[in-house]
């Protein structure tokens, strides 16, 4: 499901926002961009965001901002130094402490080193960080939420359509059955009175018994109901349940499959390719279920 987080907060010296963005994806896949000297609690951060993301495509940006410091600034001696020996080999002057020369050394690219300090660790900014995250995850969640509800009533409303298909499949899977047995018997009474020939009754009975077992979807009809049920349960369910959903429309299609296959009837492979016109839809969105 799709959804949009954000969370920004002051805690002590440190500025700290973040951004998430979710988009549908059948597995997990974290984006992660964060202020320079952060990547490296990337696994932190996916550890937290996966407790609130099973699927999905997520984009989390991470901004830490802090104060400047004396200690966040070095002067690069060797430069400095190096660039003095040009210009003293370019000009012919021997001398460079006028406070305007030194300014203008100063200035020049790579002569200061900013955020110089090599001793700060991510890792002990994490606590306020992992906070800011949650409140941003947590804003994300209520957004799928709202997304998820209206997704579930789709699939509750396509699913509602296959049981009345299936219920009308019930009731026409007996007469298929008799429709049959009219028809042979009609075709064998109008070819024994042109043959002039008899038959025995219980060759036509066997008959008809060997098609009704041939097309009993009786079996078919009591597992597609109860896969109806689980369905049910399993978008009621406040648990993940995307992977679940996607199990249970699979059996749901085989027994849809079996159902066409075996009933030998014109009226009940319409109501078939109703059933597979639904559970189509379902499978493009379950893709979306957490």
């Amino acid at each position: 499901m799709t959804g949009f987080g954000e969370a920004r907060r002051q805690v002590g010296a440190l500025t700290i926002g973040v951004e998430v963005r979710a988009i549908n994806n059948r597995h997990f896949k974290l984006s992660f961009r964060a202020s320079e000297g952060y990547g490296a609690i990337e696994s932190e951060v996916e550890a937290i965001t996966r407790e609130s993301v099973r699927r999905g495509t997520v984009q989390l940006n991470l901004r830490v901002e802090r104060p400047l410091n004396v200690d966040d600034y070095r002067i690069n001696t060797e430069v400095l130094e190096n660039y003095r020996r040009q210009l003293e080999a370019y000009t012919g002057r021997g001398e460079w402490n006028d406070p305007d020369d030194m300014r203008m050394l100063l200035a020049l690219p790579g002569a200061i080193d900013e955020h110089a300090r090599g001793d700060l660790d991510p890792r002990d900014d994490w606590p306020a960080i992992e906070s800011v995250l949650r409140e941003a995850l947590a804003s994300l969640a209520t957004m799928r939420a709202q997304e998820g509800k209206a997704l579930a009533a789709d699939l509750t409303a396509n699913s509602r359509q296959i049981v009345q298909h299936l219920e009308a499949v019930t009731r026409r899977a007996p007469q298929v059955t008799q429709s049959y047995q009219s028809r042979l018997t009609n075709r064998v009474q109008q070819a024994l009175s042109e043959l002039n020939v008899s038959v025995e009754p219980a060759d036509l009975l066997r008959e008809i018994a060997l098609f009704a077992d041939r097309s009993d979807i009786s079996e078919e009809i009591v597992r597609l109901r109860s896969h109806l049920q689980q369905f049910d349960s399993a978008i009621a369910s406040s648990e993940s349940a995307g992977r679940k959903l996607e199990f249970i429309v699979q059996e749901m299609g085989r027994e849809v499959n079996t159902i066409g296959s075996k009933a030998n009837d014109s009226e009940i492979s319409h109501l078939v390719v109703e059933m597979k016109t639904a559970l189509e839809r379902i499978r493009e969105q379950i893709q979306n279920v957490e």
